[in-house]
């Protein structure tokens, strides 16, 4: 009986030693053809978060851990010490906070709340670190971006006024937090519709949600 034990446990770490080598390997791909493939961006992006999540619903918060950190160890060295771990902000954080919640079956508002949260800091902190690479302001282009749209707006509705510099400013912080949020969103639906076919049902979406989940694309 002990010697039957013995195995077991064995084969439970081998196994959750290849699932933690694979799903790390899995998302240092994903995050490696951004940079390089000139097509599937959006797809790419979309599906970063996902093998850390579902290797935390197989294996637990542990594996997950190690996980991001065997990433990321990847990306170094195949993509060197600044855009390797920029995978942390959001994709790394955010697979851990998601495989966190359905792990423990939250309310899918309080992981798209949390999703949201570390989406919007990871995004800026990629633009603190990119505009320092680049030796540029990167957030002038966004406010600019923003700028426009009020412009626009602004003649459309026949407004004389133009926008001050604080609309311009929070213009841009709403724009981030609907991308984010649309983001974040997308990443519960893929996952709702993926991760029962692997095994690992998630916590049922809340009513409001459902209908716009009942047309199964897969």
């Amino acid at each position: 009986m002990a010697a039957d034990r013995q195995l077991a446990q064995r084969r439970r770490q081998a196994r959750r030693l290849t699932e933690t080598a694979y799903m790390a390997a899995s998302t240092g791909l994903l995050w490696v053809a951004i940079y390089y493939l000139p097509i599937g961006d959006a797809l790419f992006r979309l599906a970063i978060p996902l093998p850390l999540a579902l290797l935390q619903l197989r294996q637990g918060p542990r594996a997950a851990l190690e996980g991001v950190a065997v990433a990321l160890l990847l990306l170094v060295v195949l993509m060197g010490p600044v855009r390797g771990p920029l995978m942390l902000f959001p994709y790394g954080f955010l697979a851990l906070w998601l495989g966190y919640c359905w792990l423990r079956g939250w309310s899918w508002w309080c992981s798209i709340s949390g999703g949201l949260v570390i989406g919007t800091v990871g995004f800026l902190v990629r633009v603190a670190v990119l505009s320092l690479l680049l030796g540029e302001n990167l957030w002038v282009v966004l406010t600019s971006a923003a700028a426009g749209v009020l412009e626009a707006l602004a003649d459309r509705l026949h407004l004389f006024s133009s926008p001050d510099l604080q609309q311009v400013q929070l213009m841009a912080v709403g724009l981030v937090l609907l991308q984010n949020l649309v983001y974040v969103s997308a990443i519960h639906a893929v996952a709702h519709w993926v991760f029962p076919r692997l095994g690992q049902p998630l916590p049922a979406p809340p009513p409001l949600l459902q209908p716009l989940l009942a047309l199964d694309p897969l």
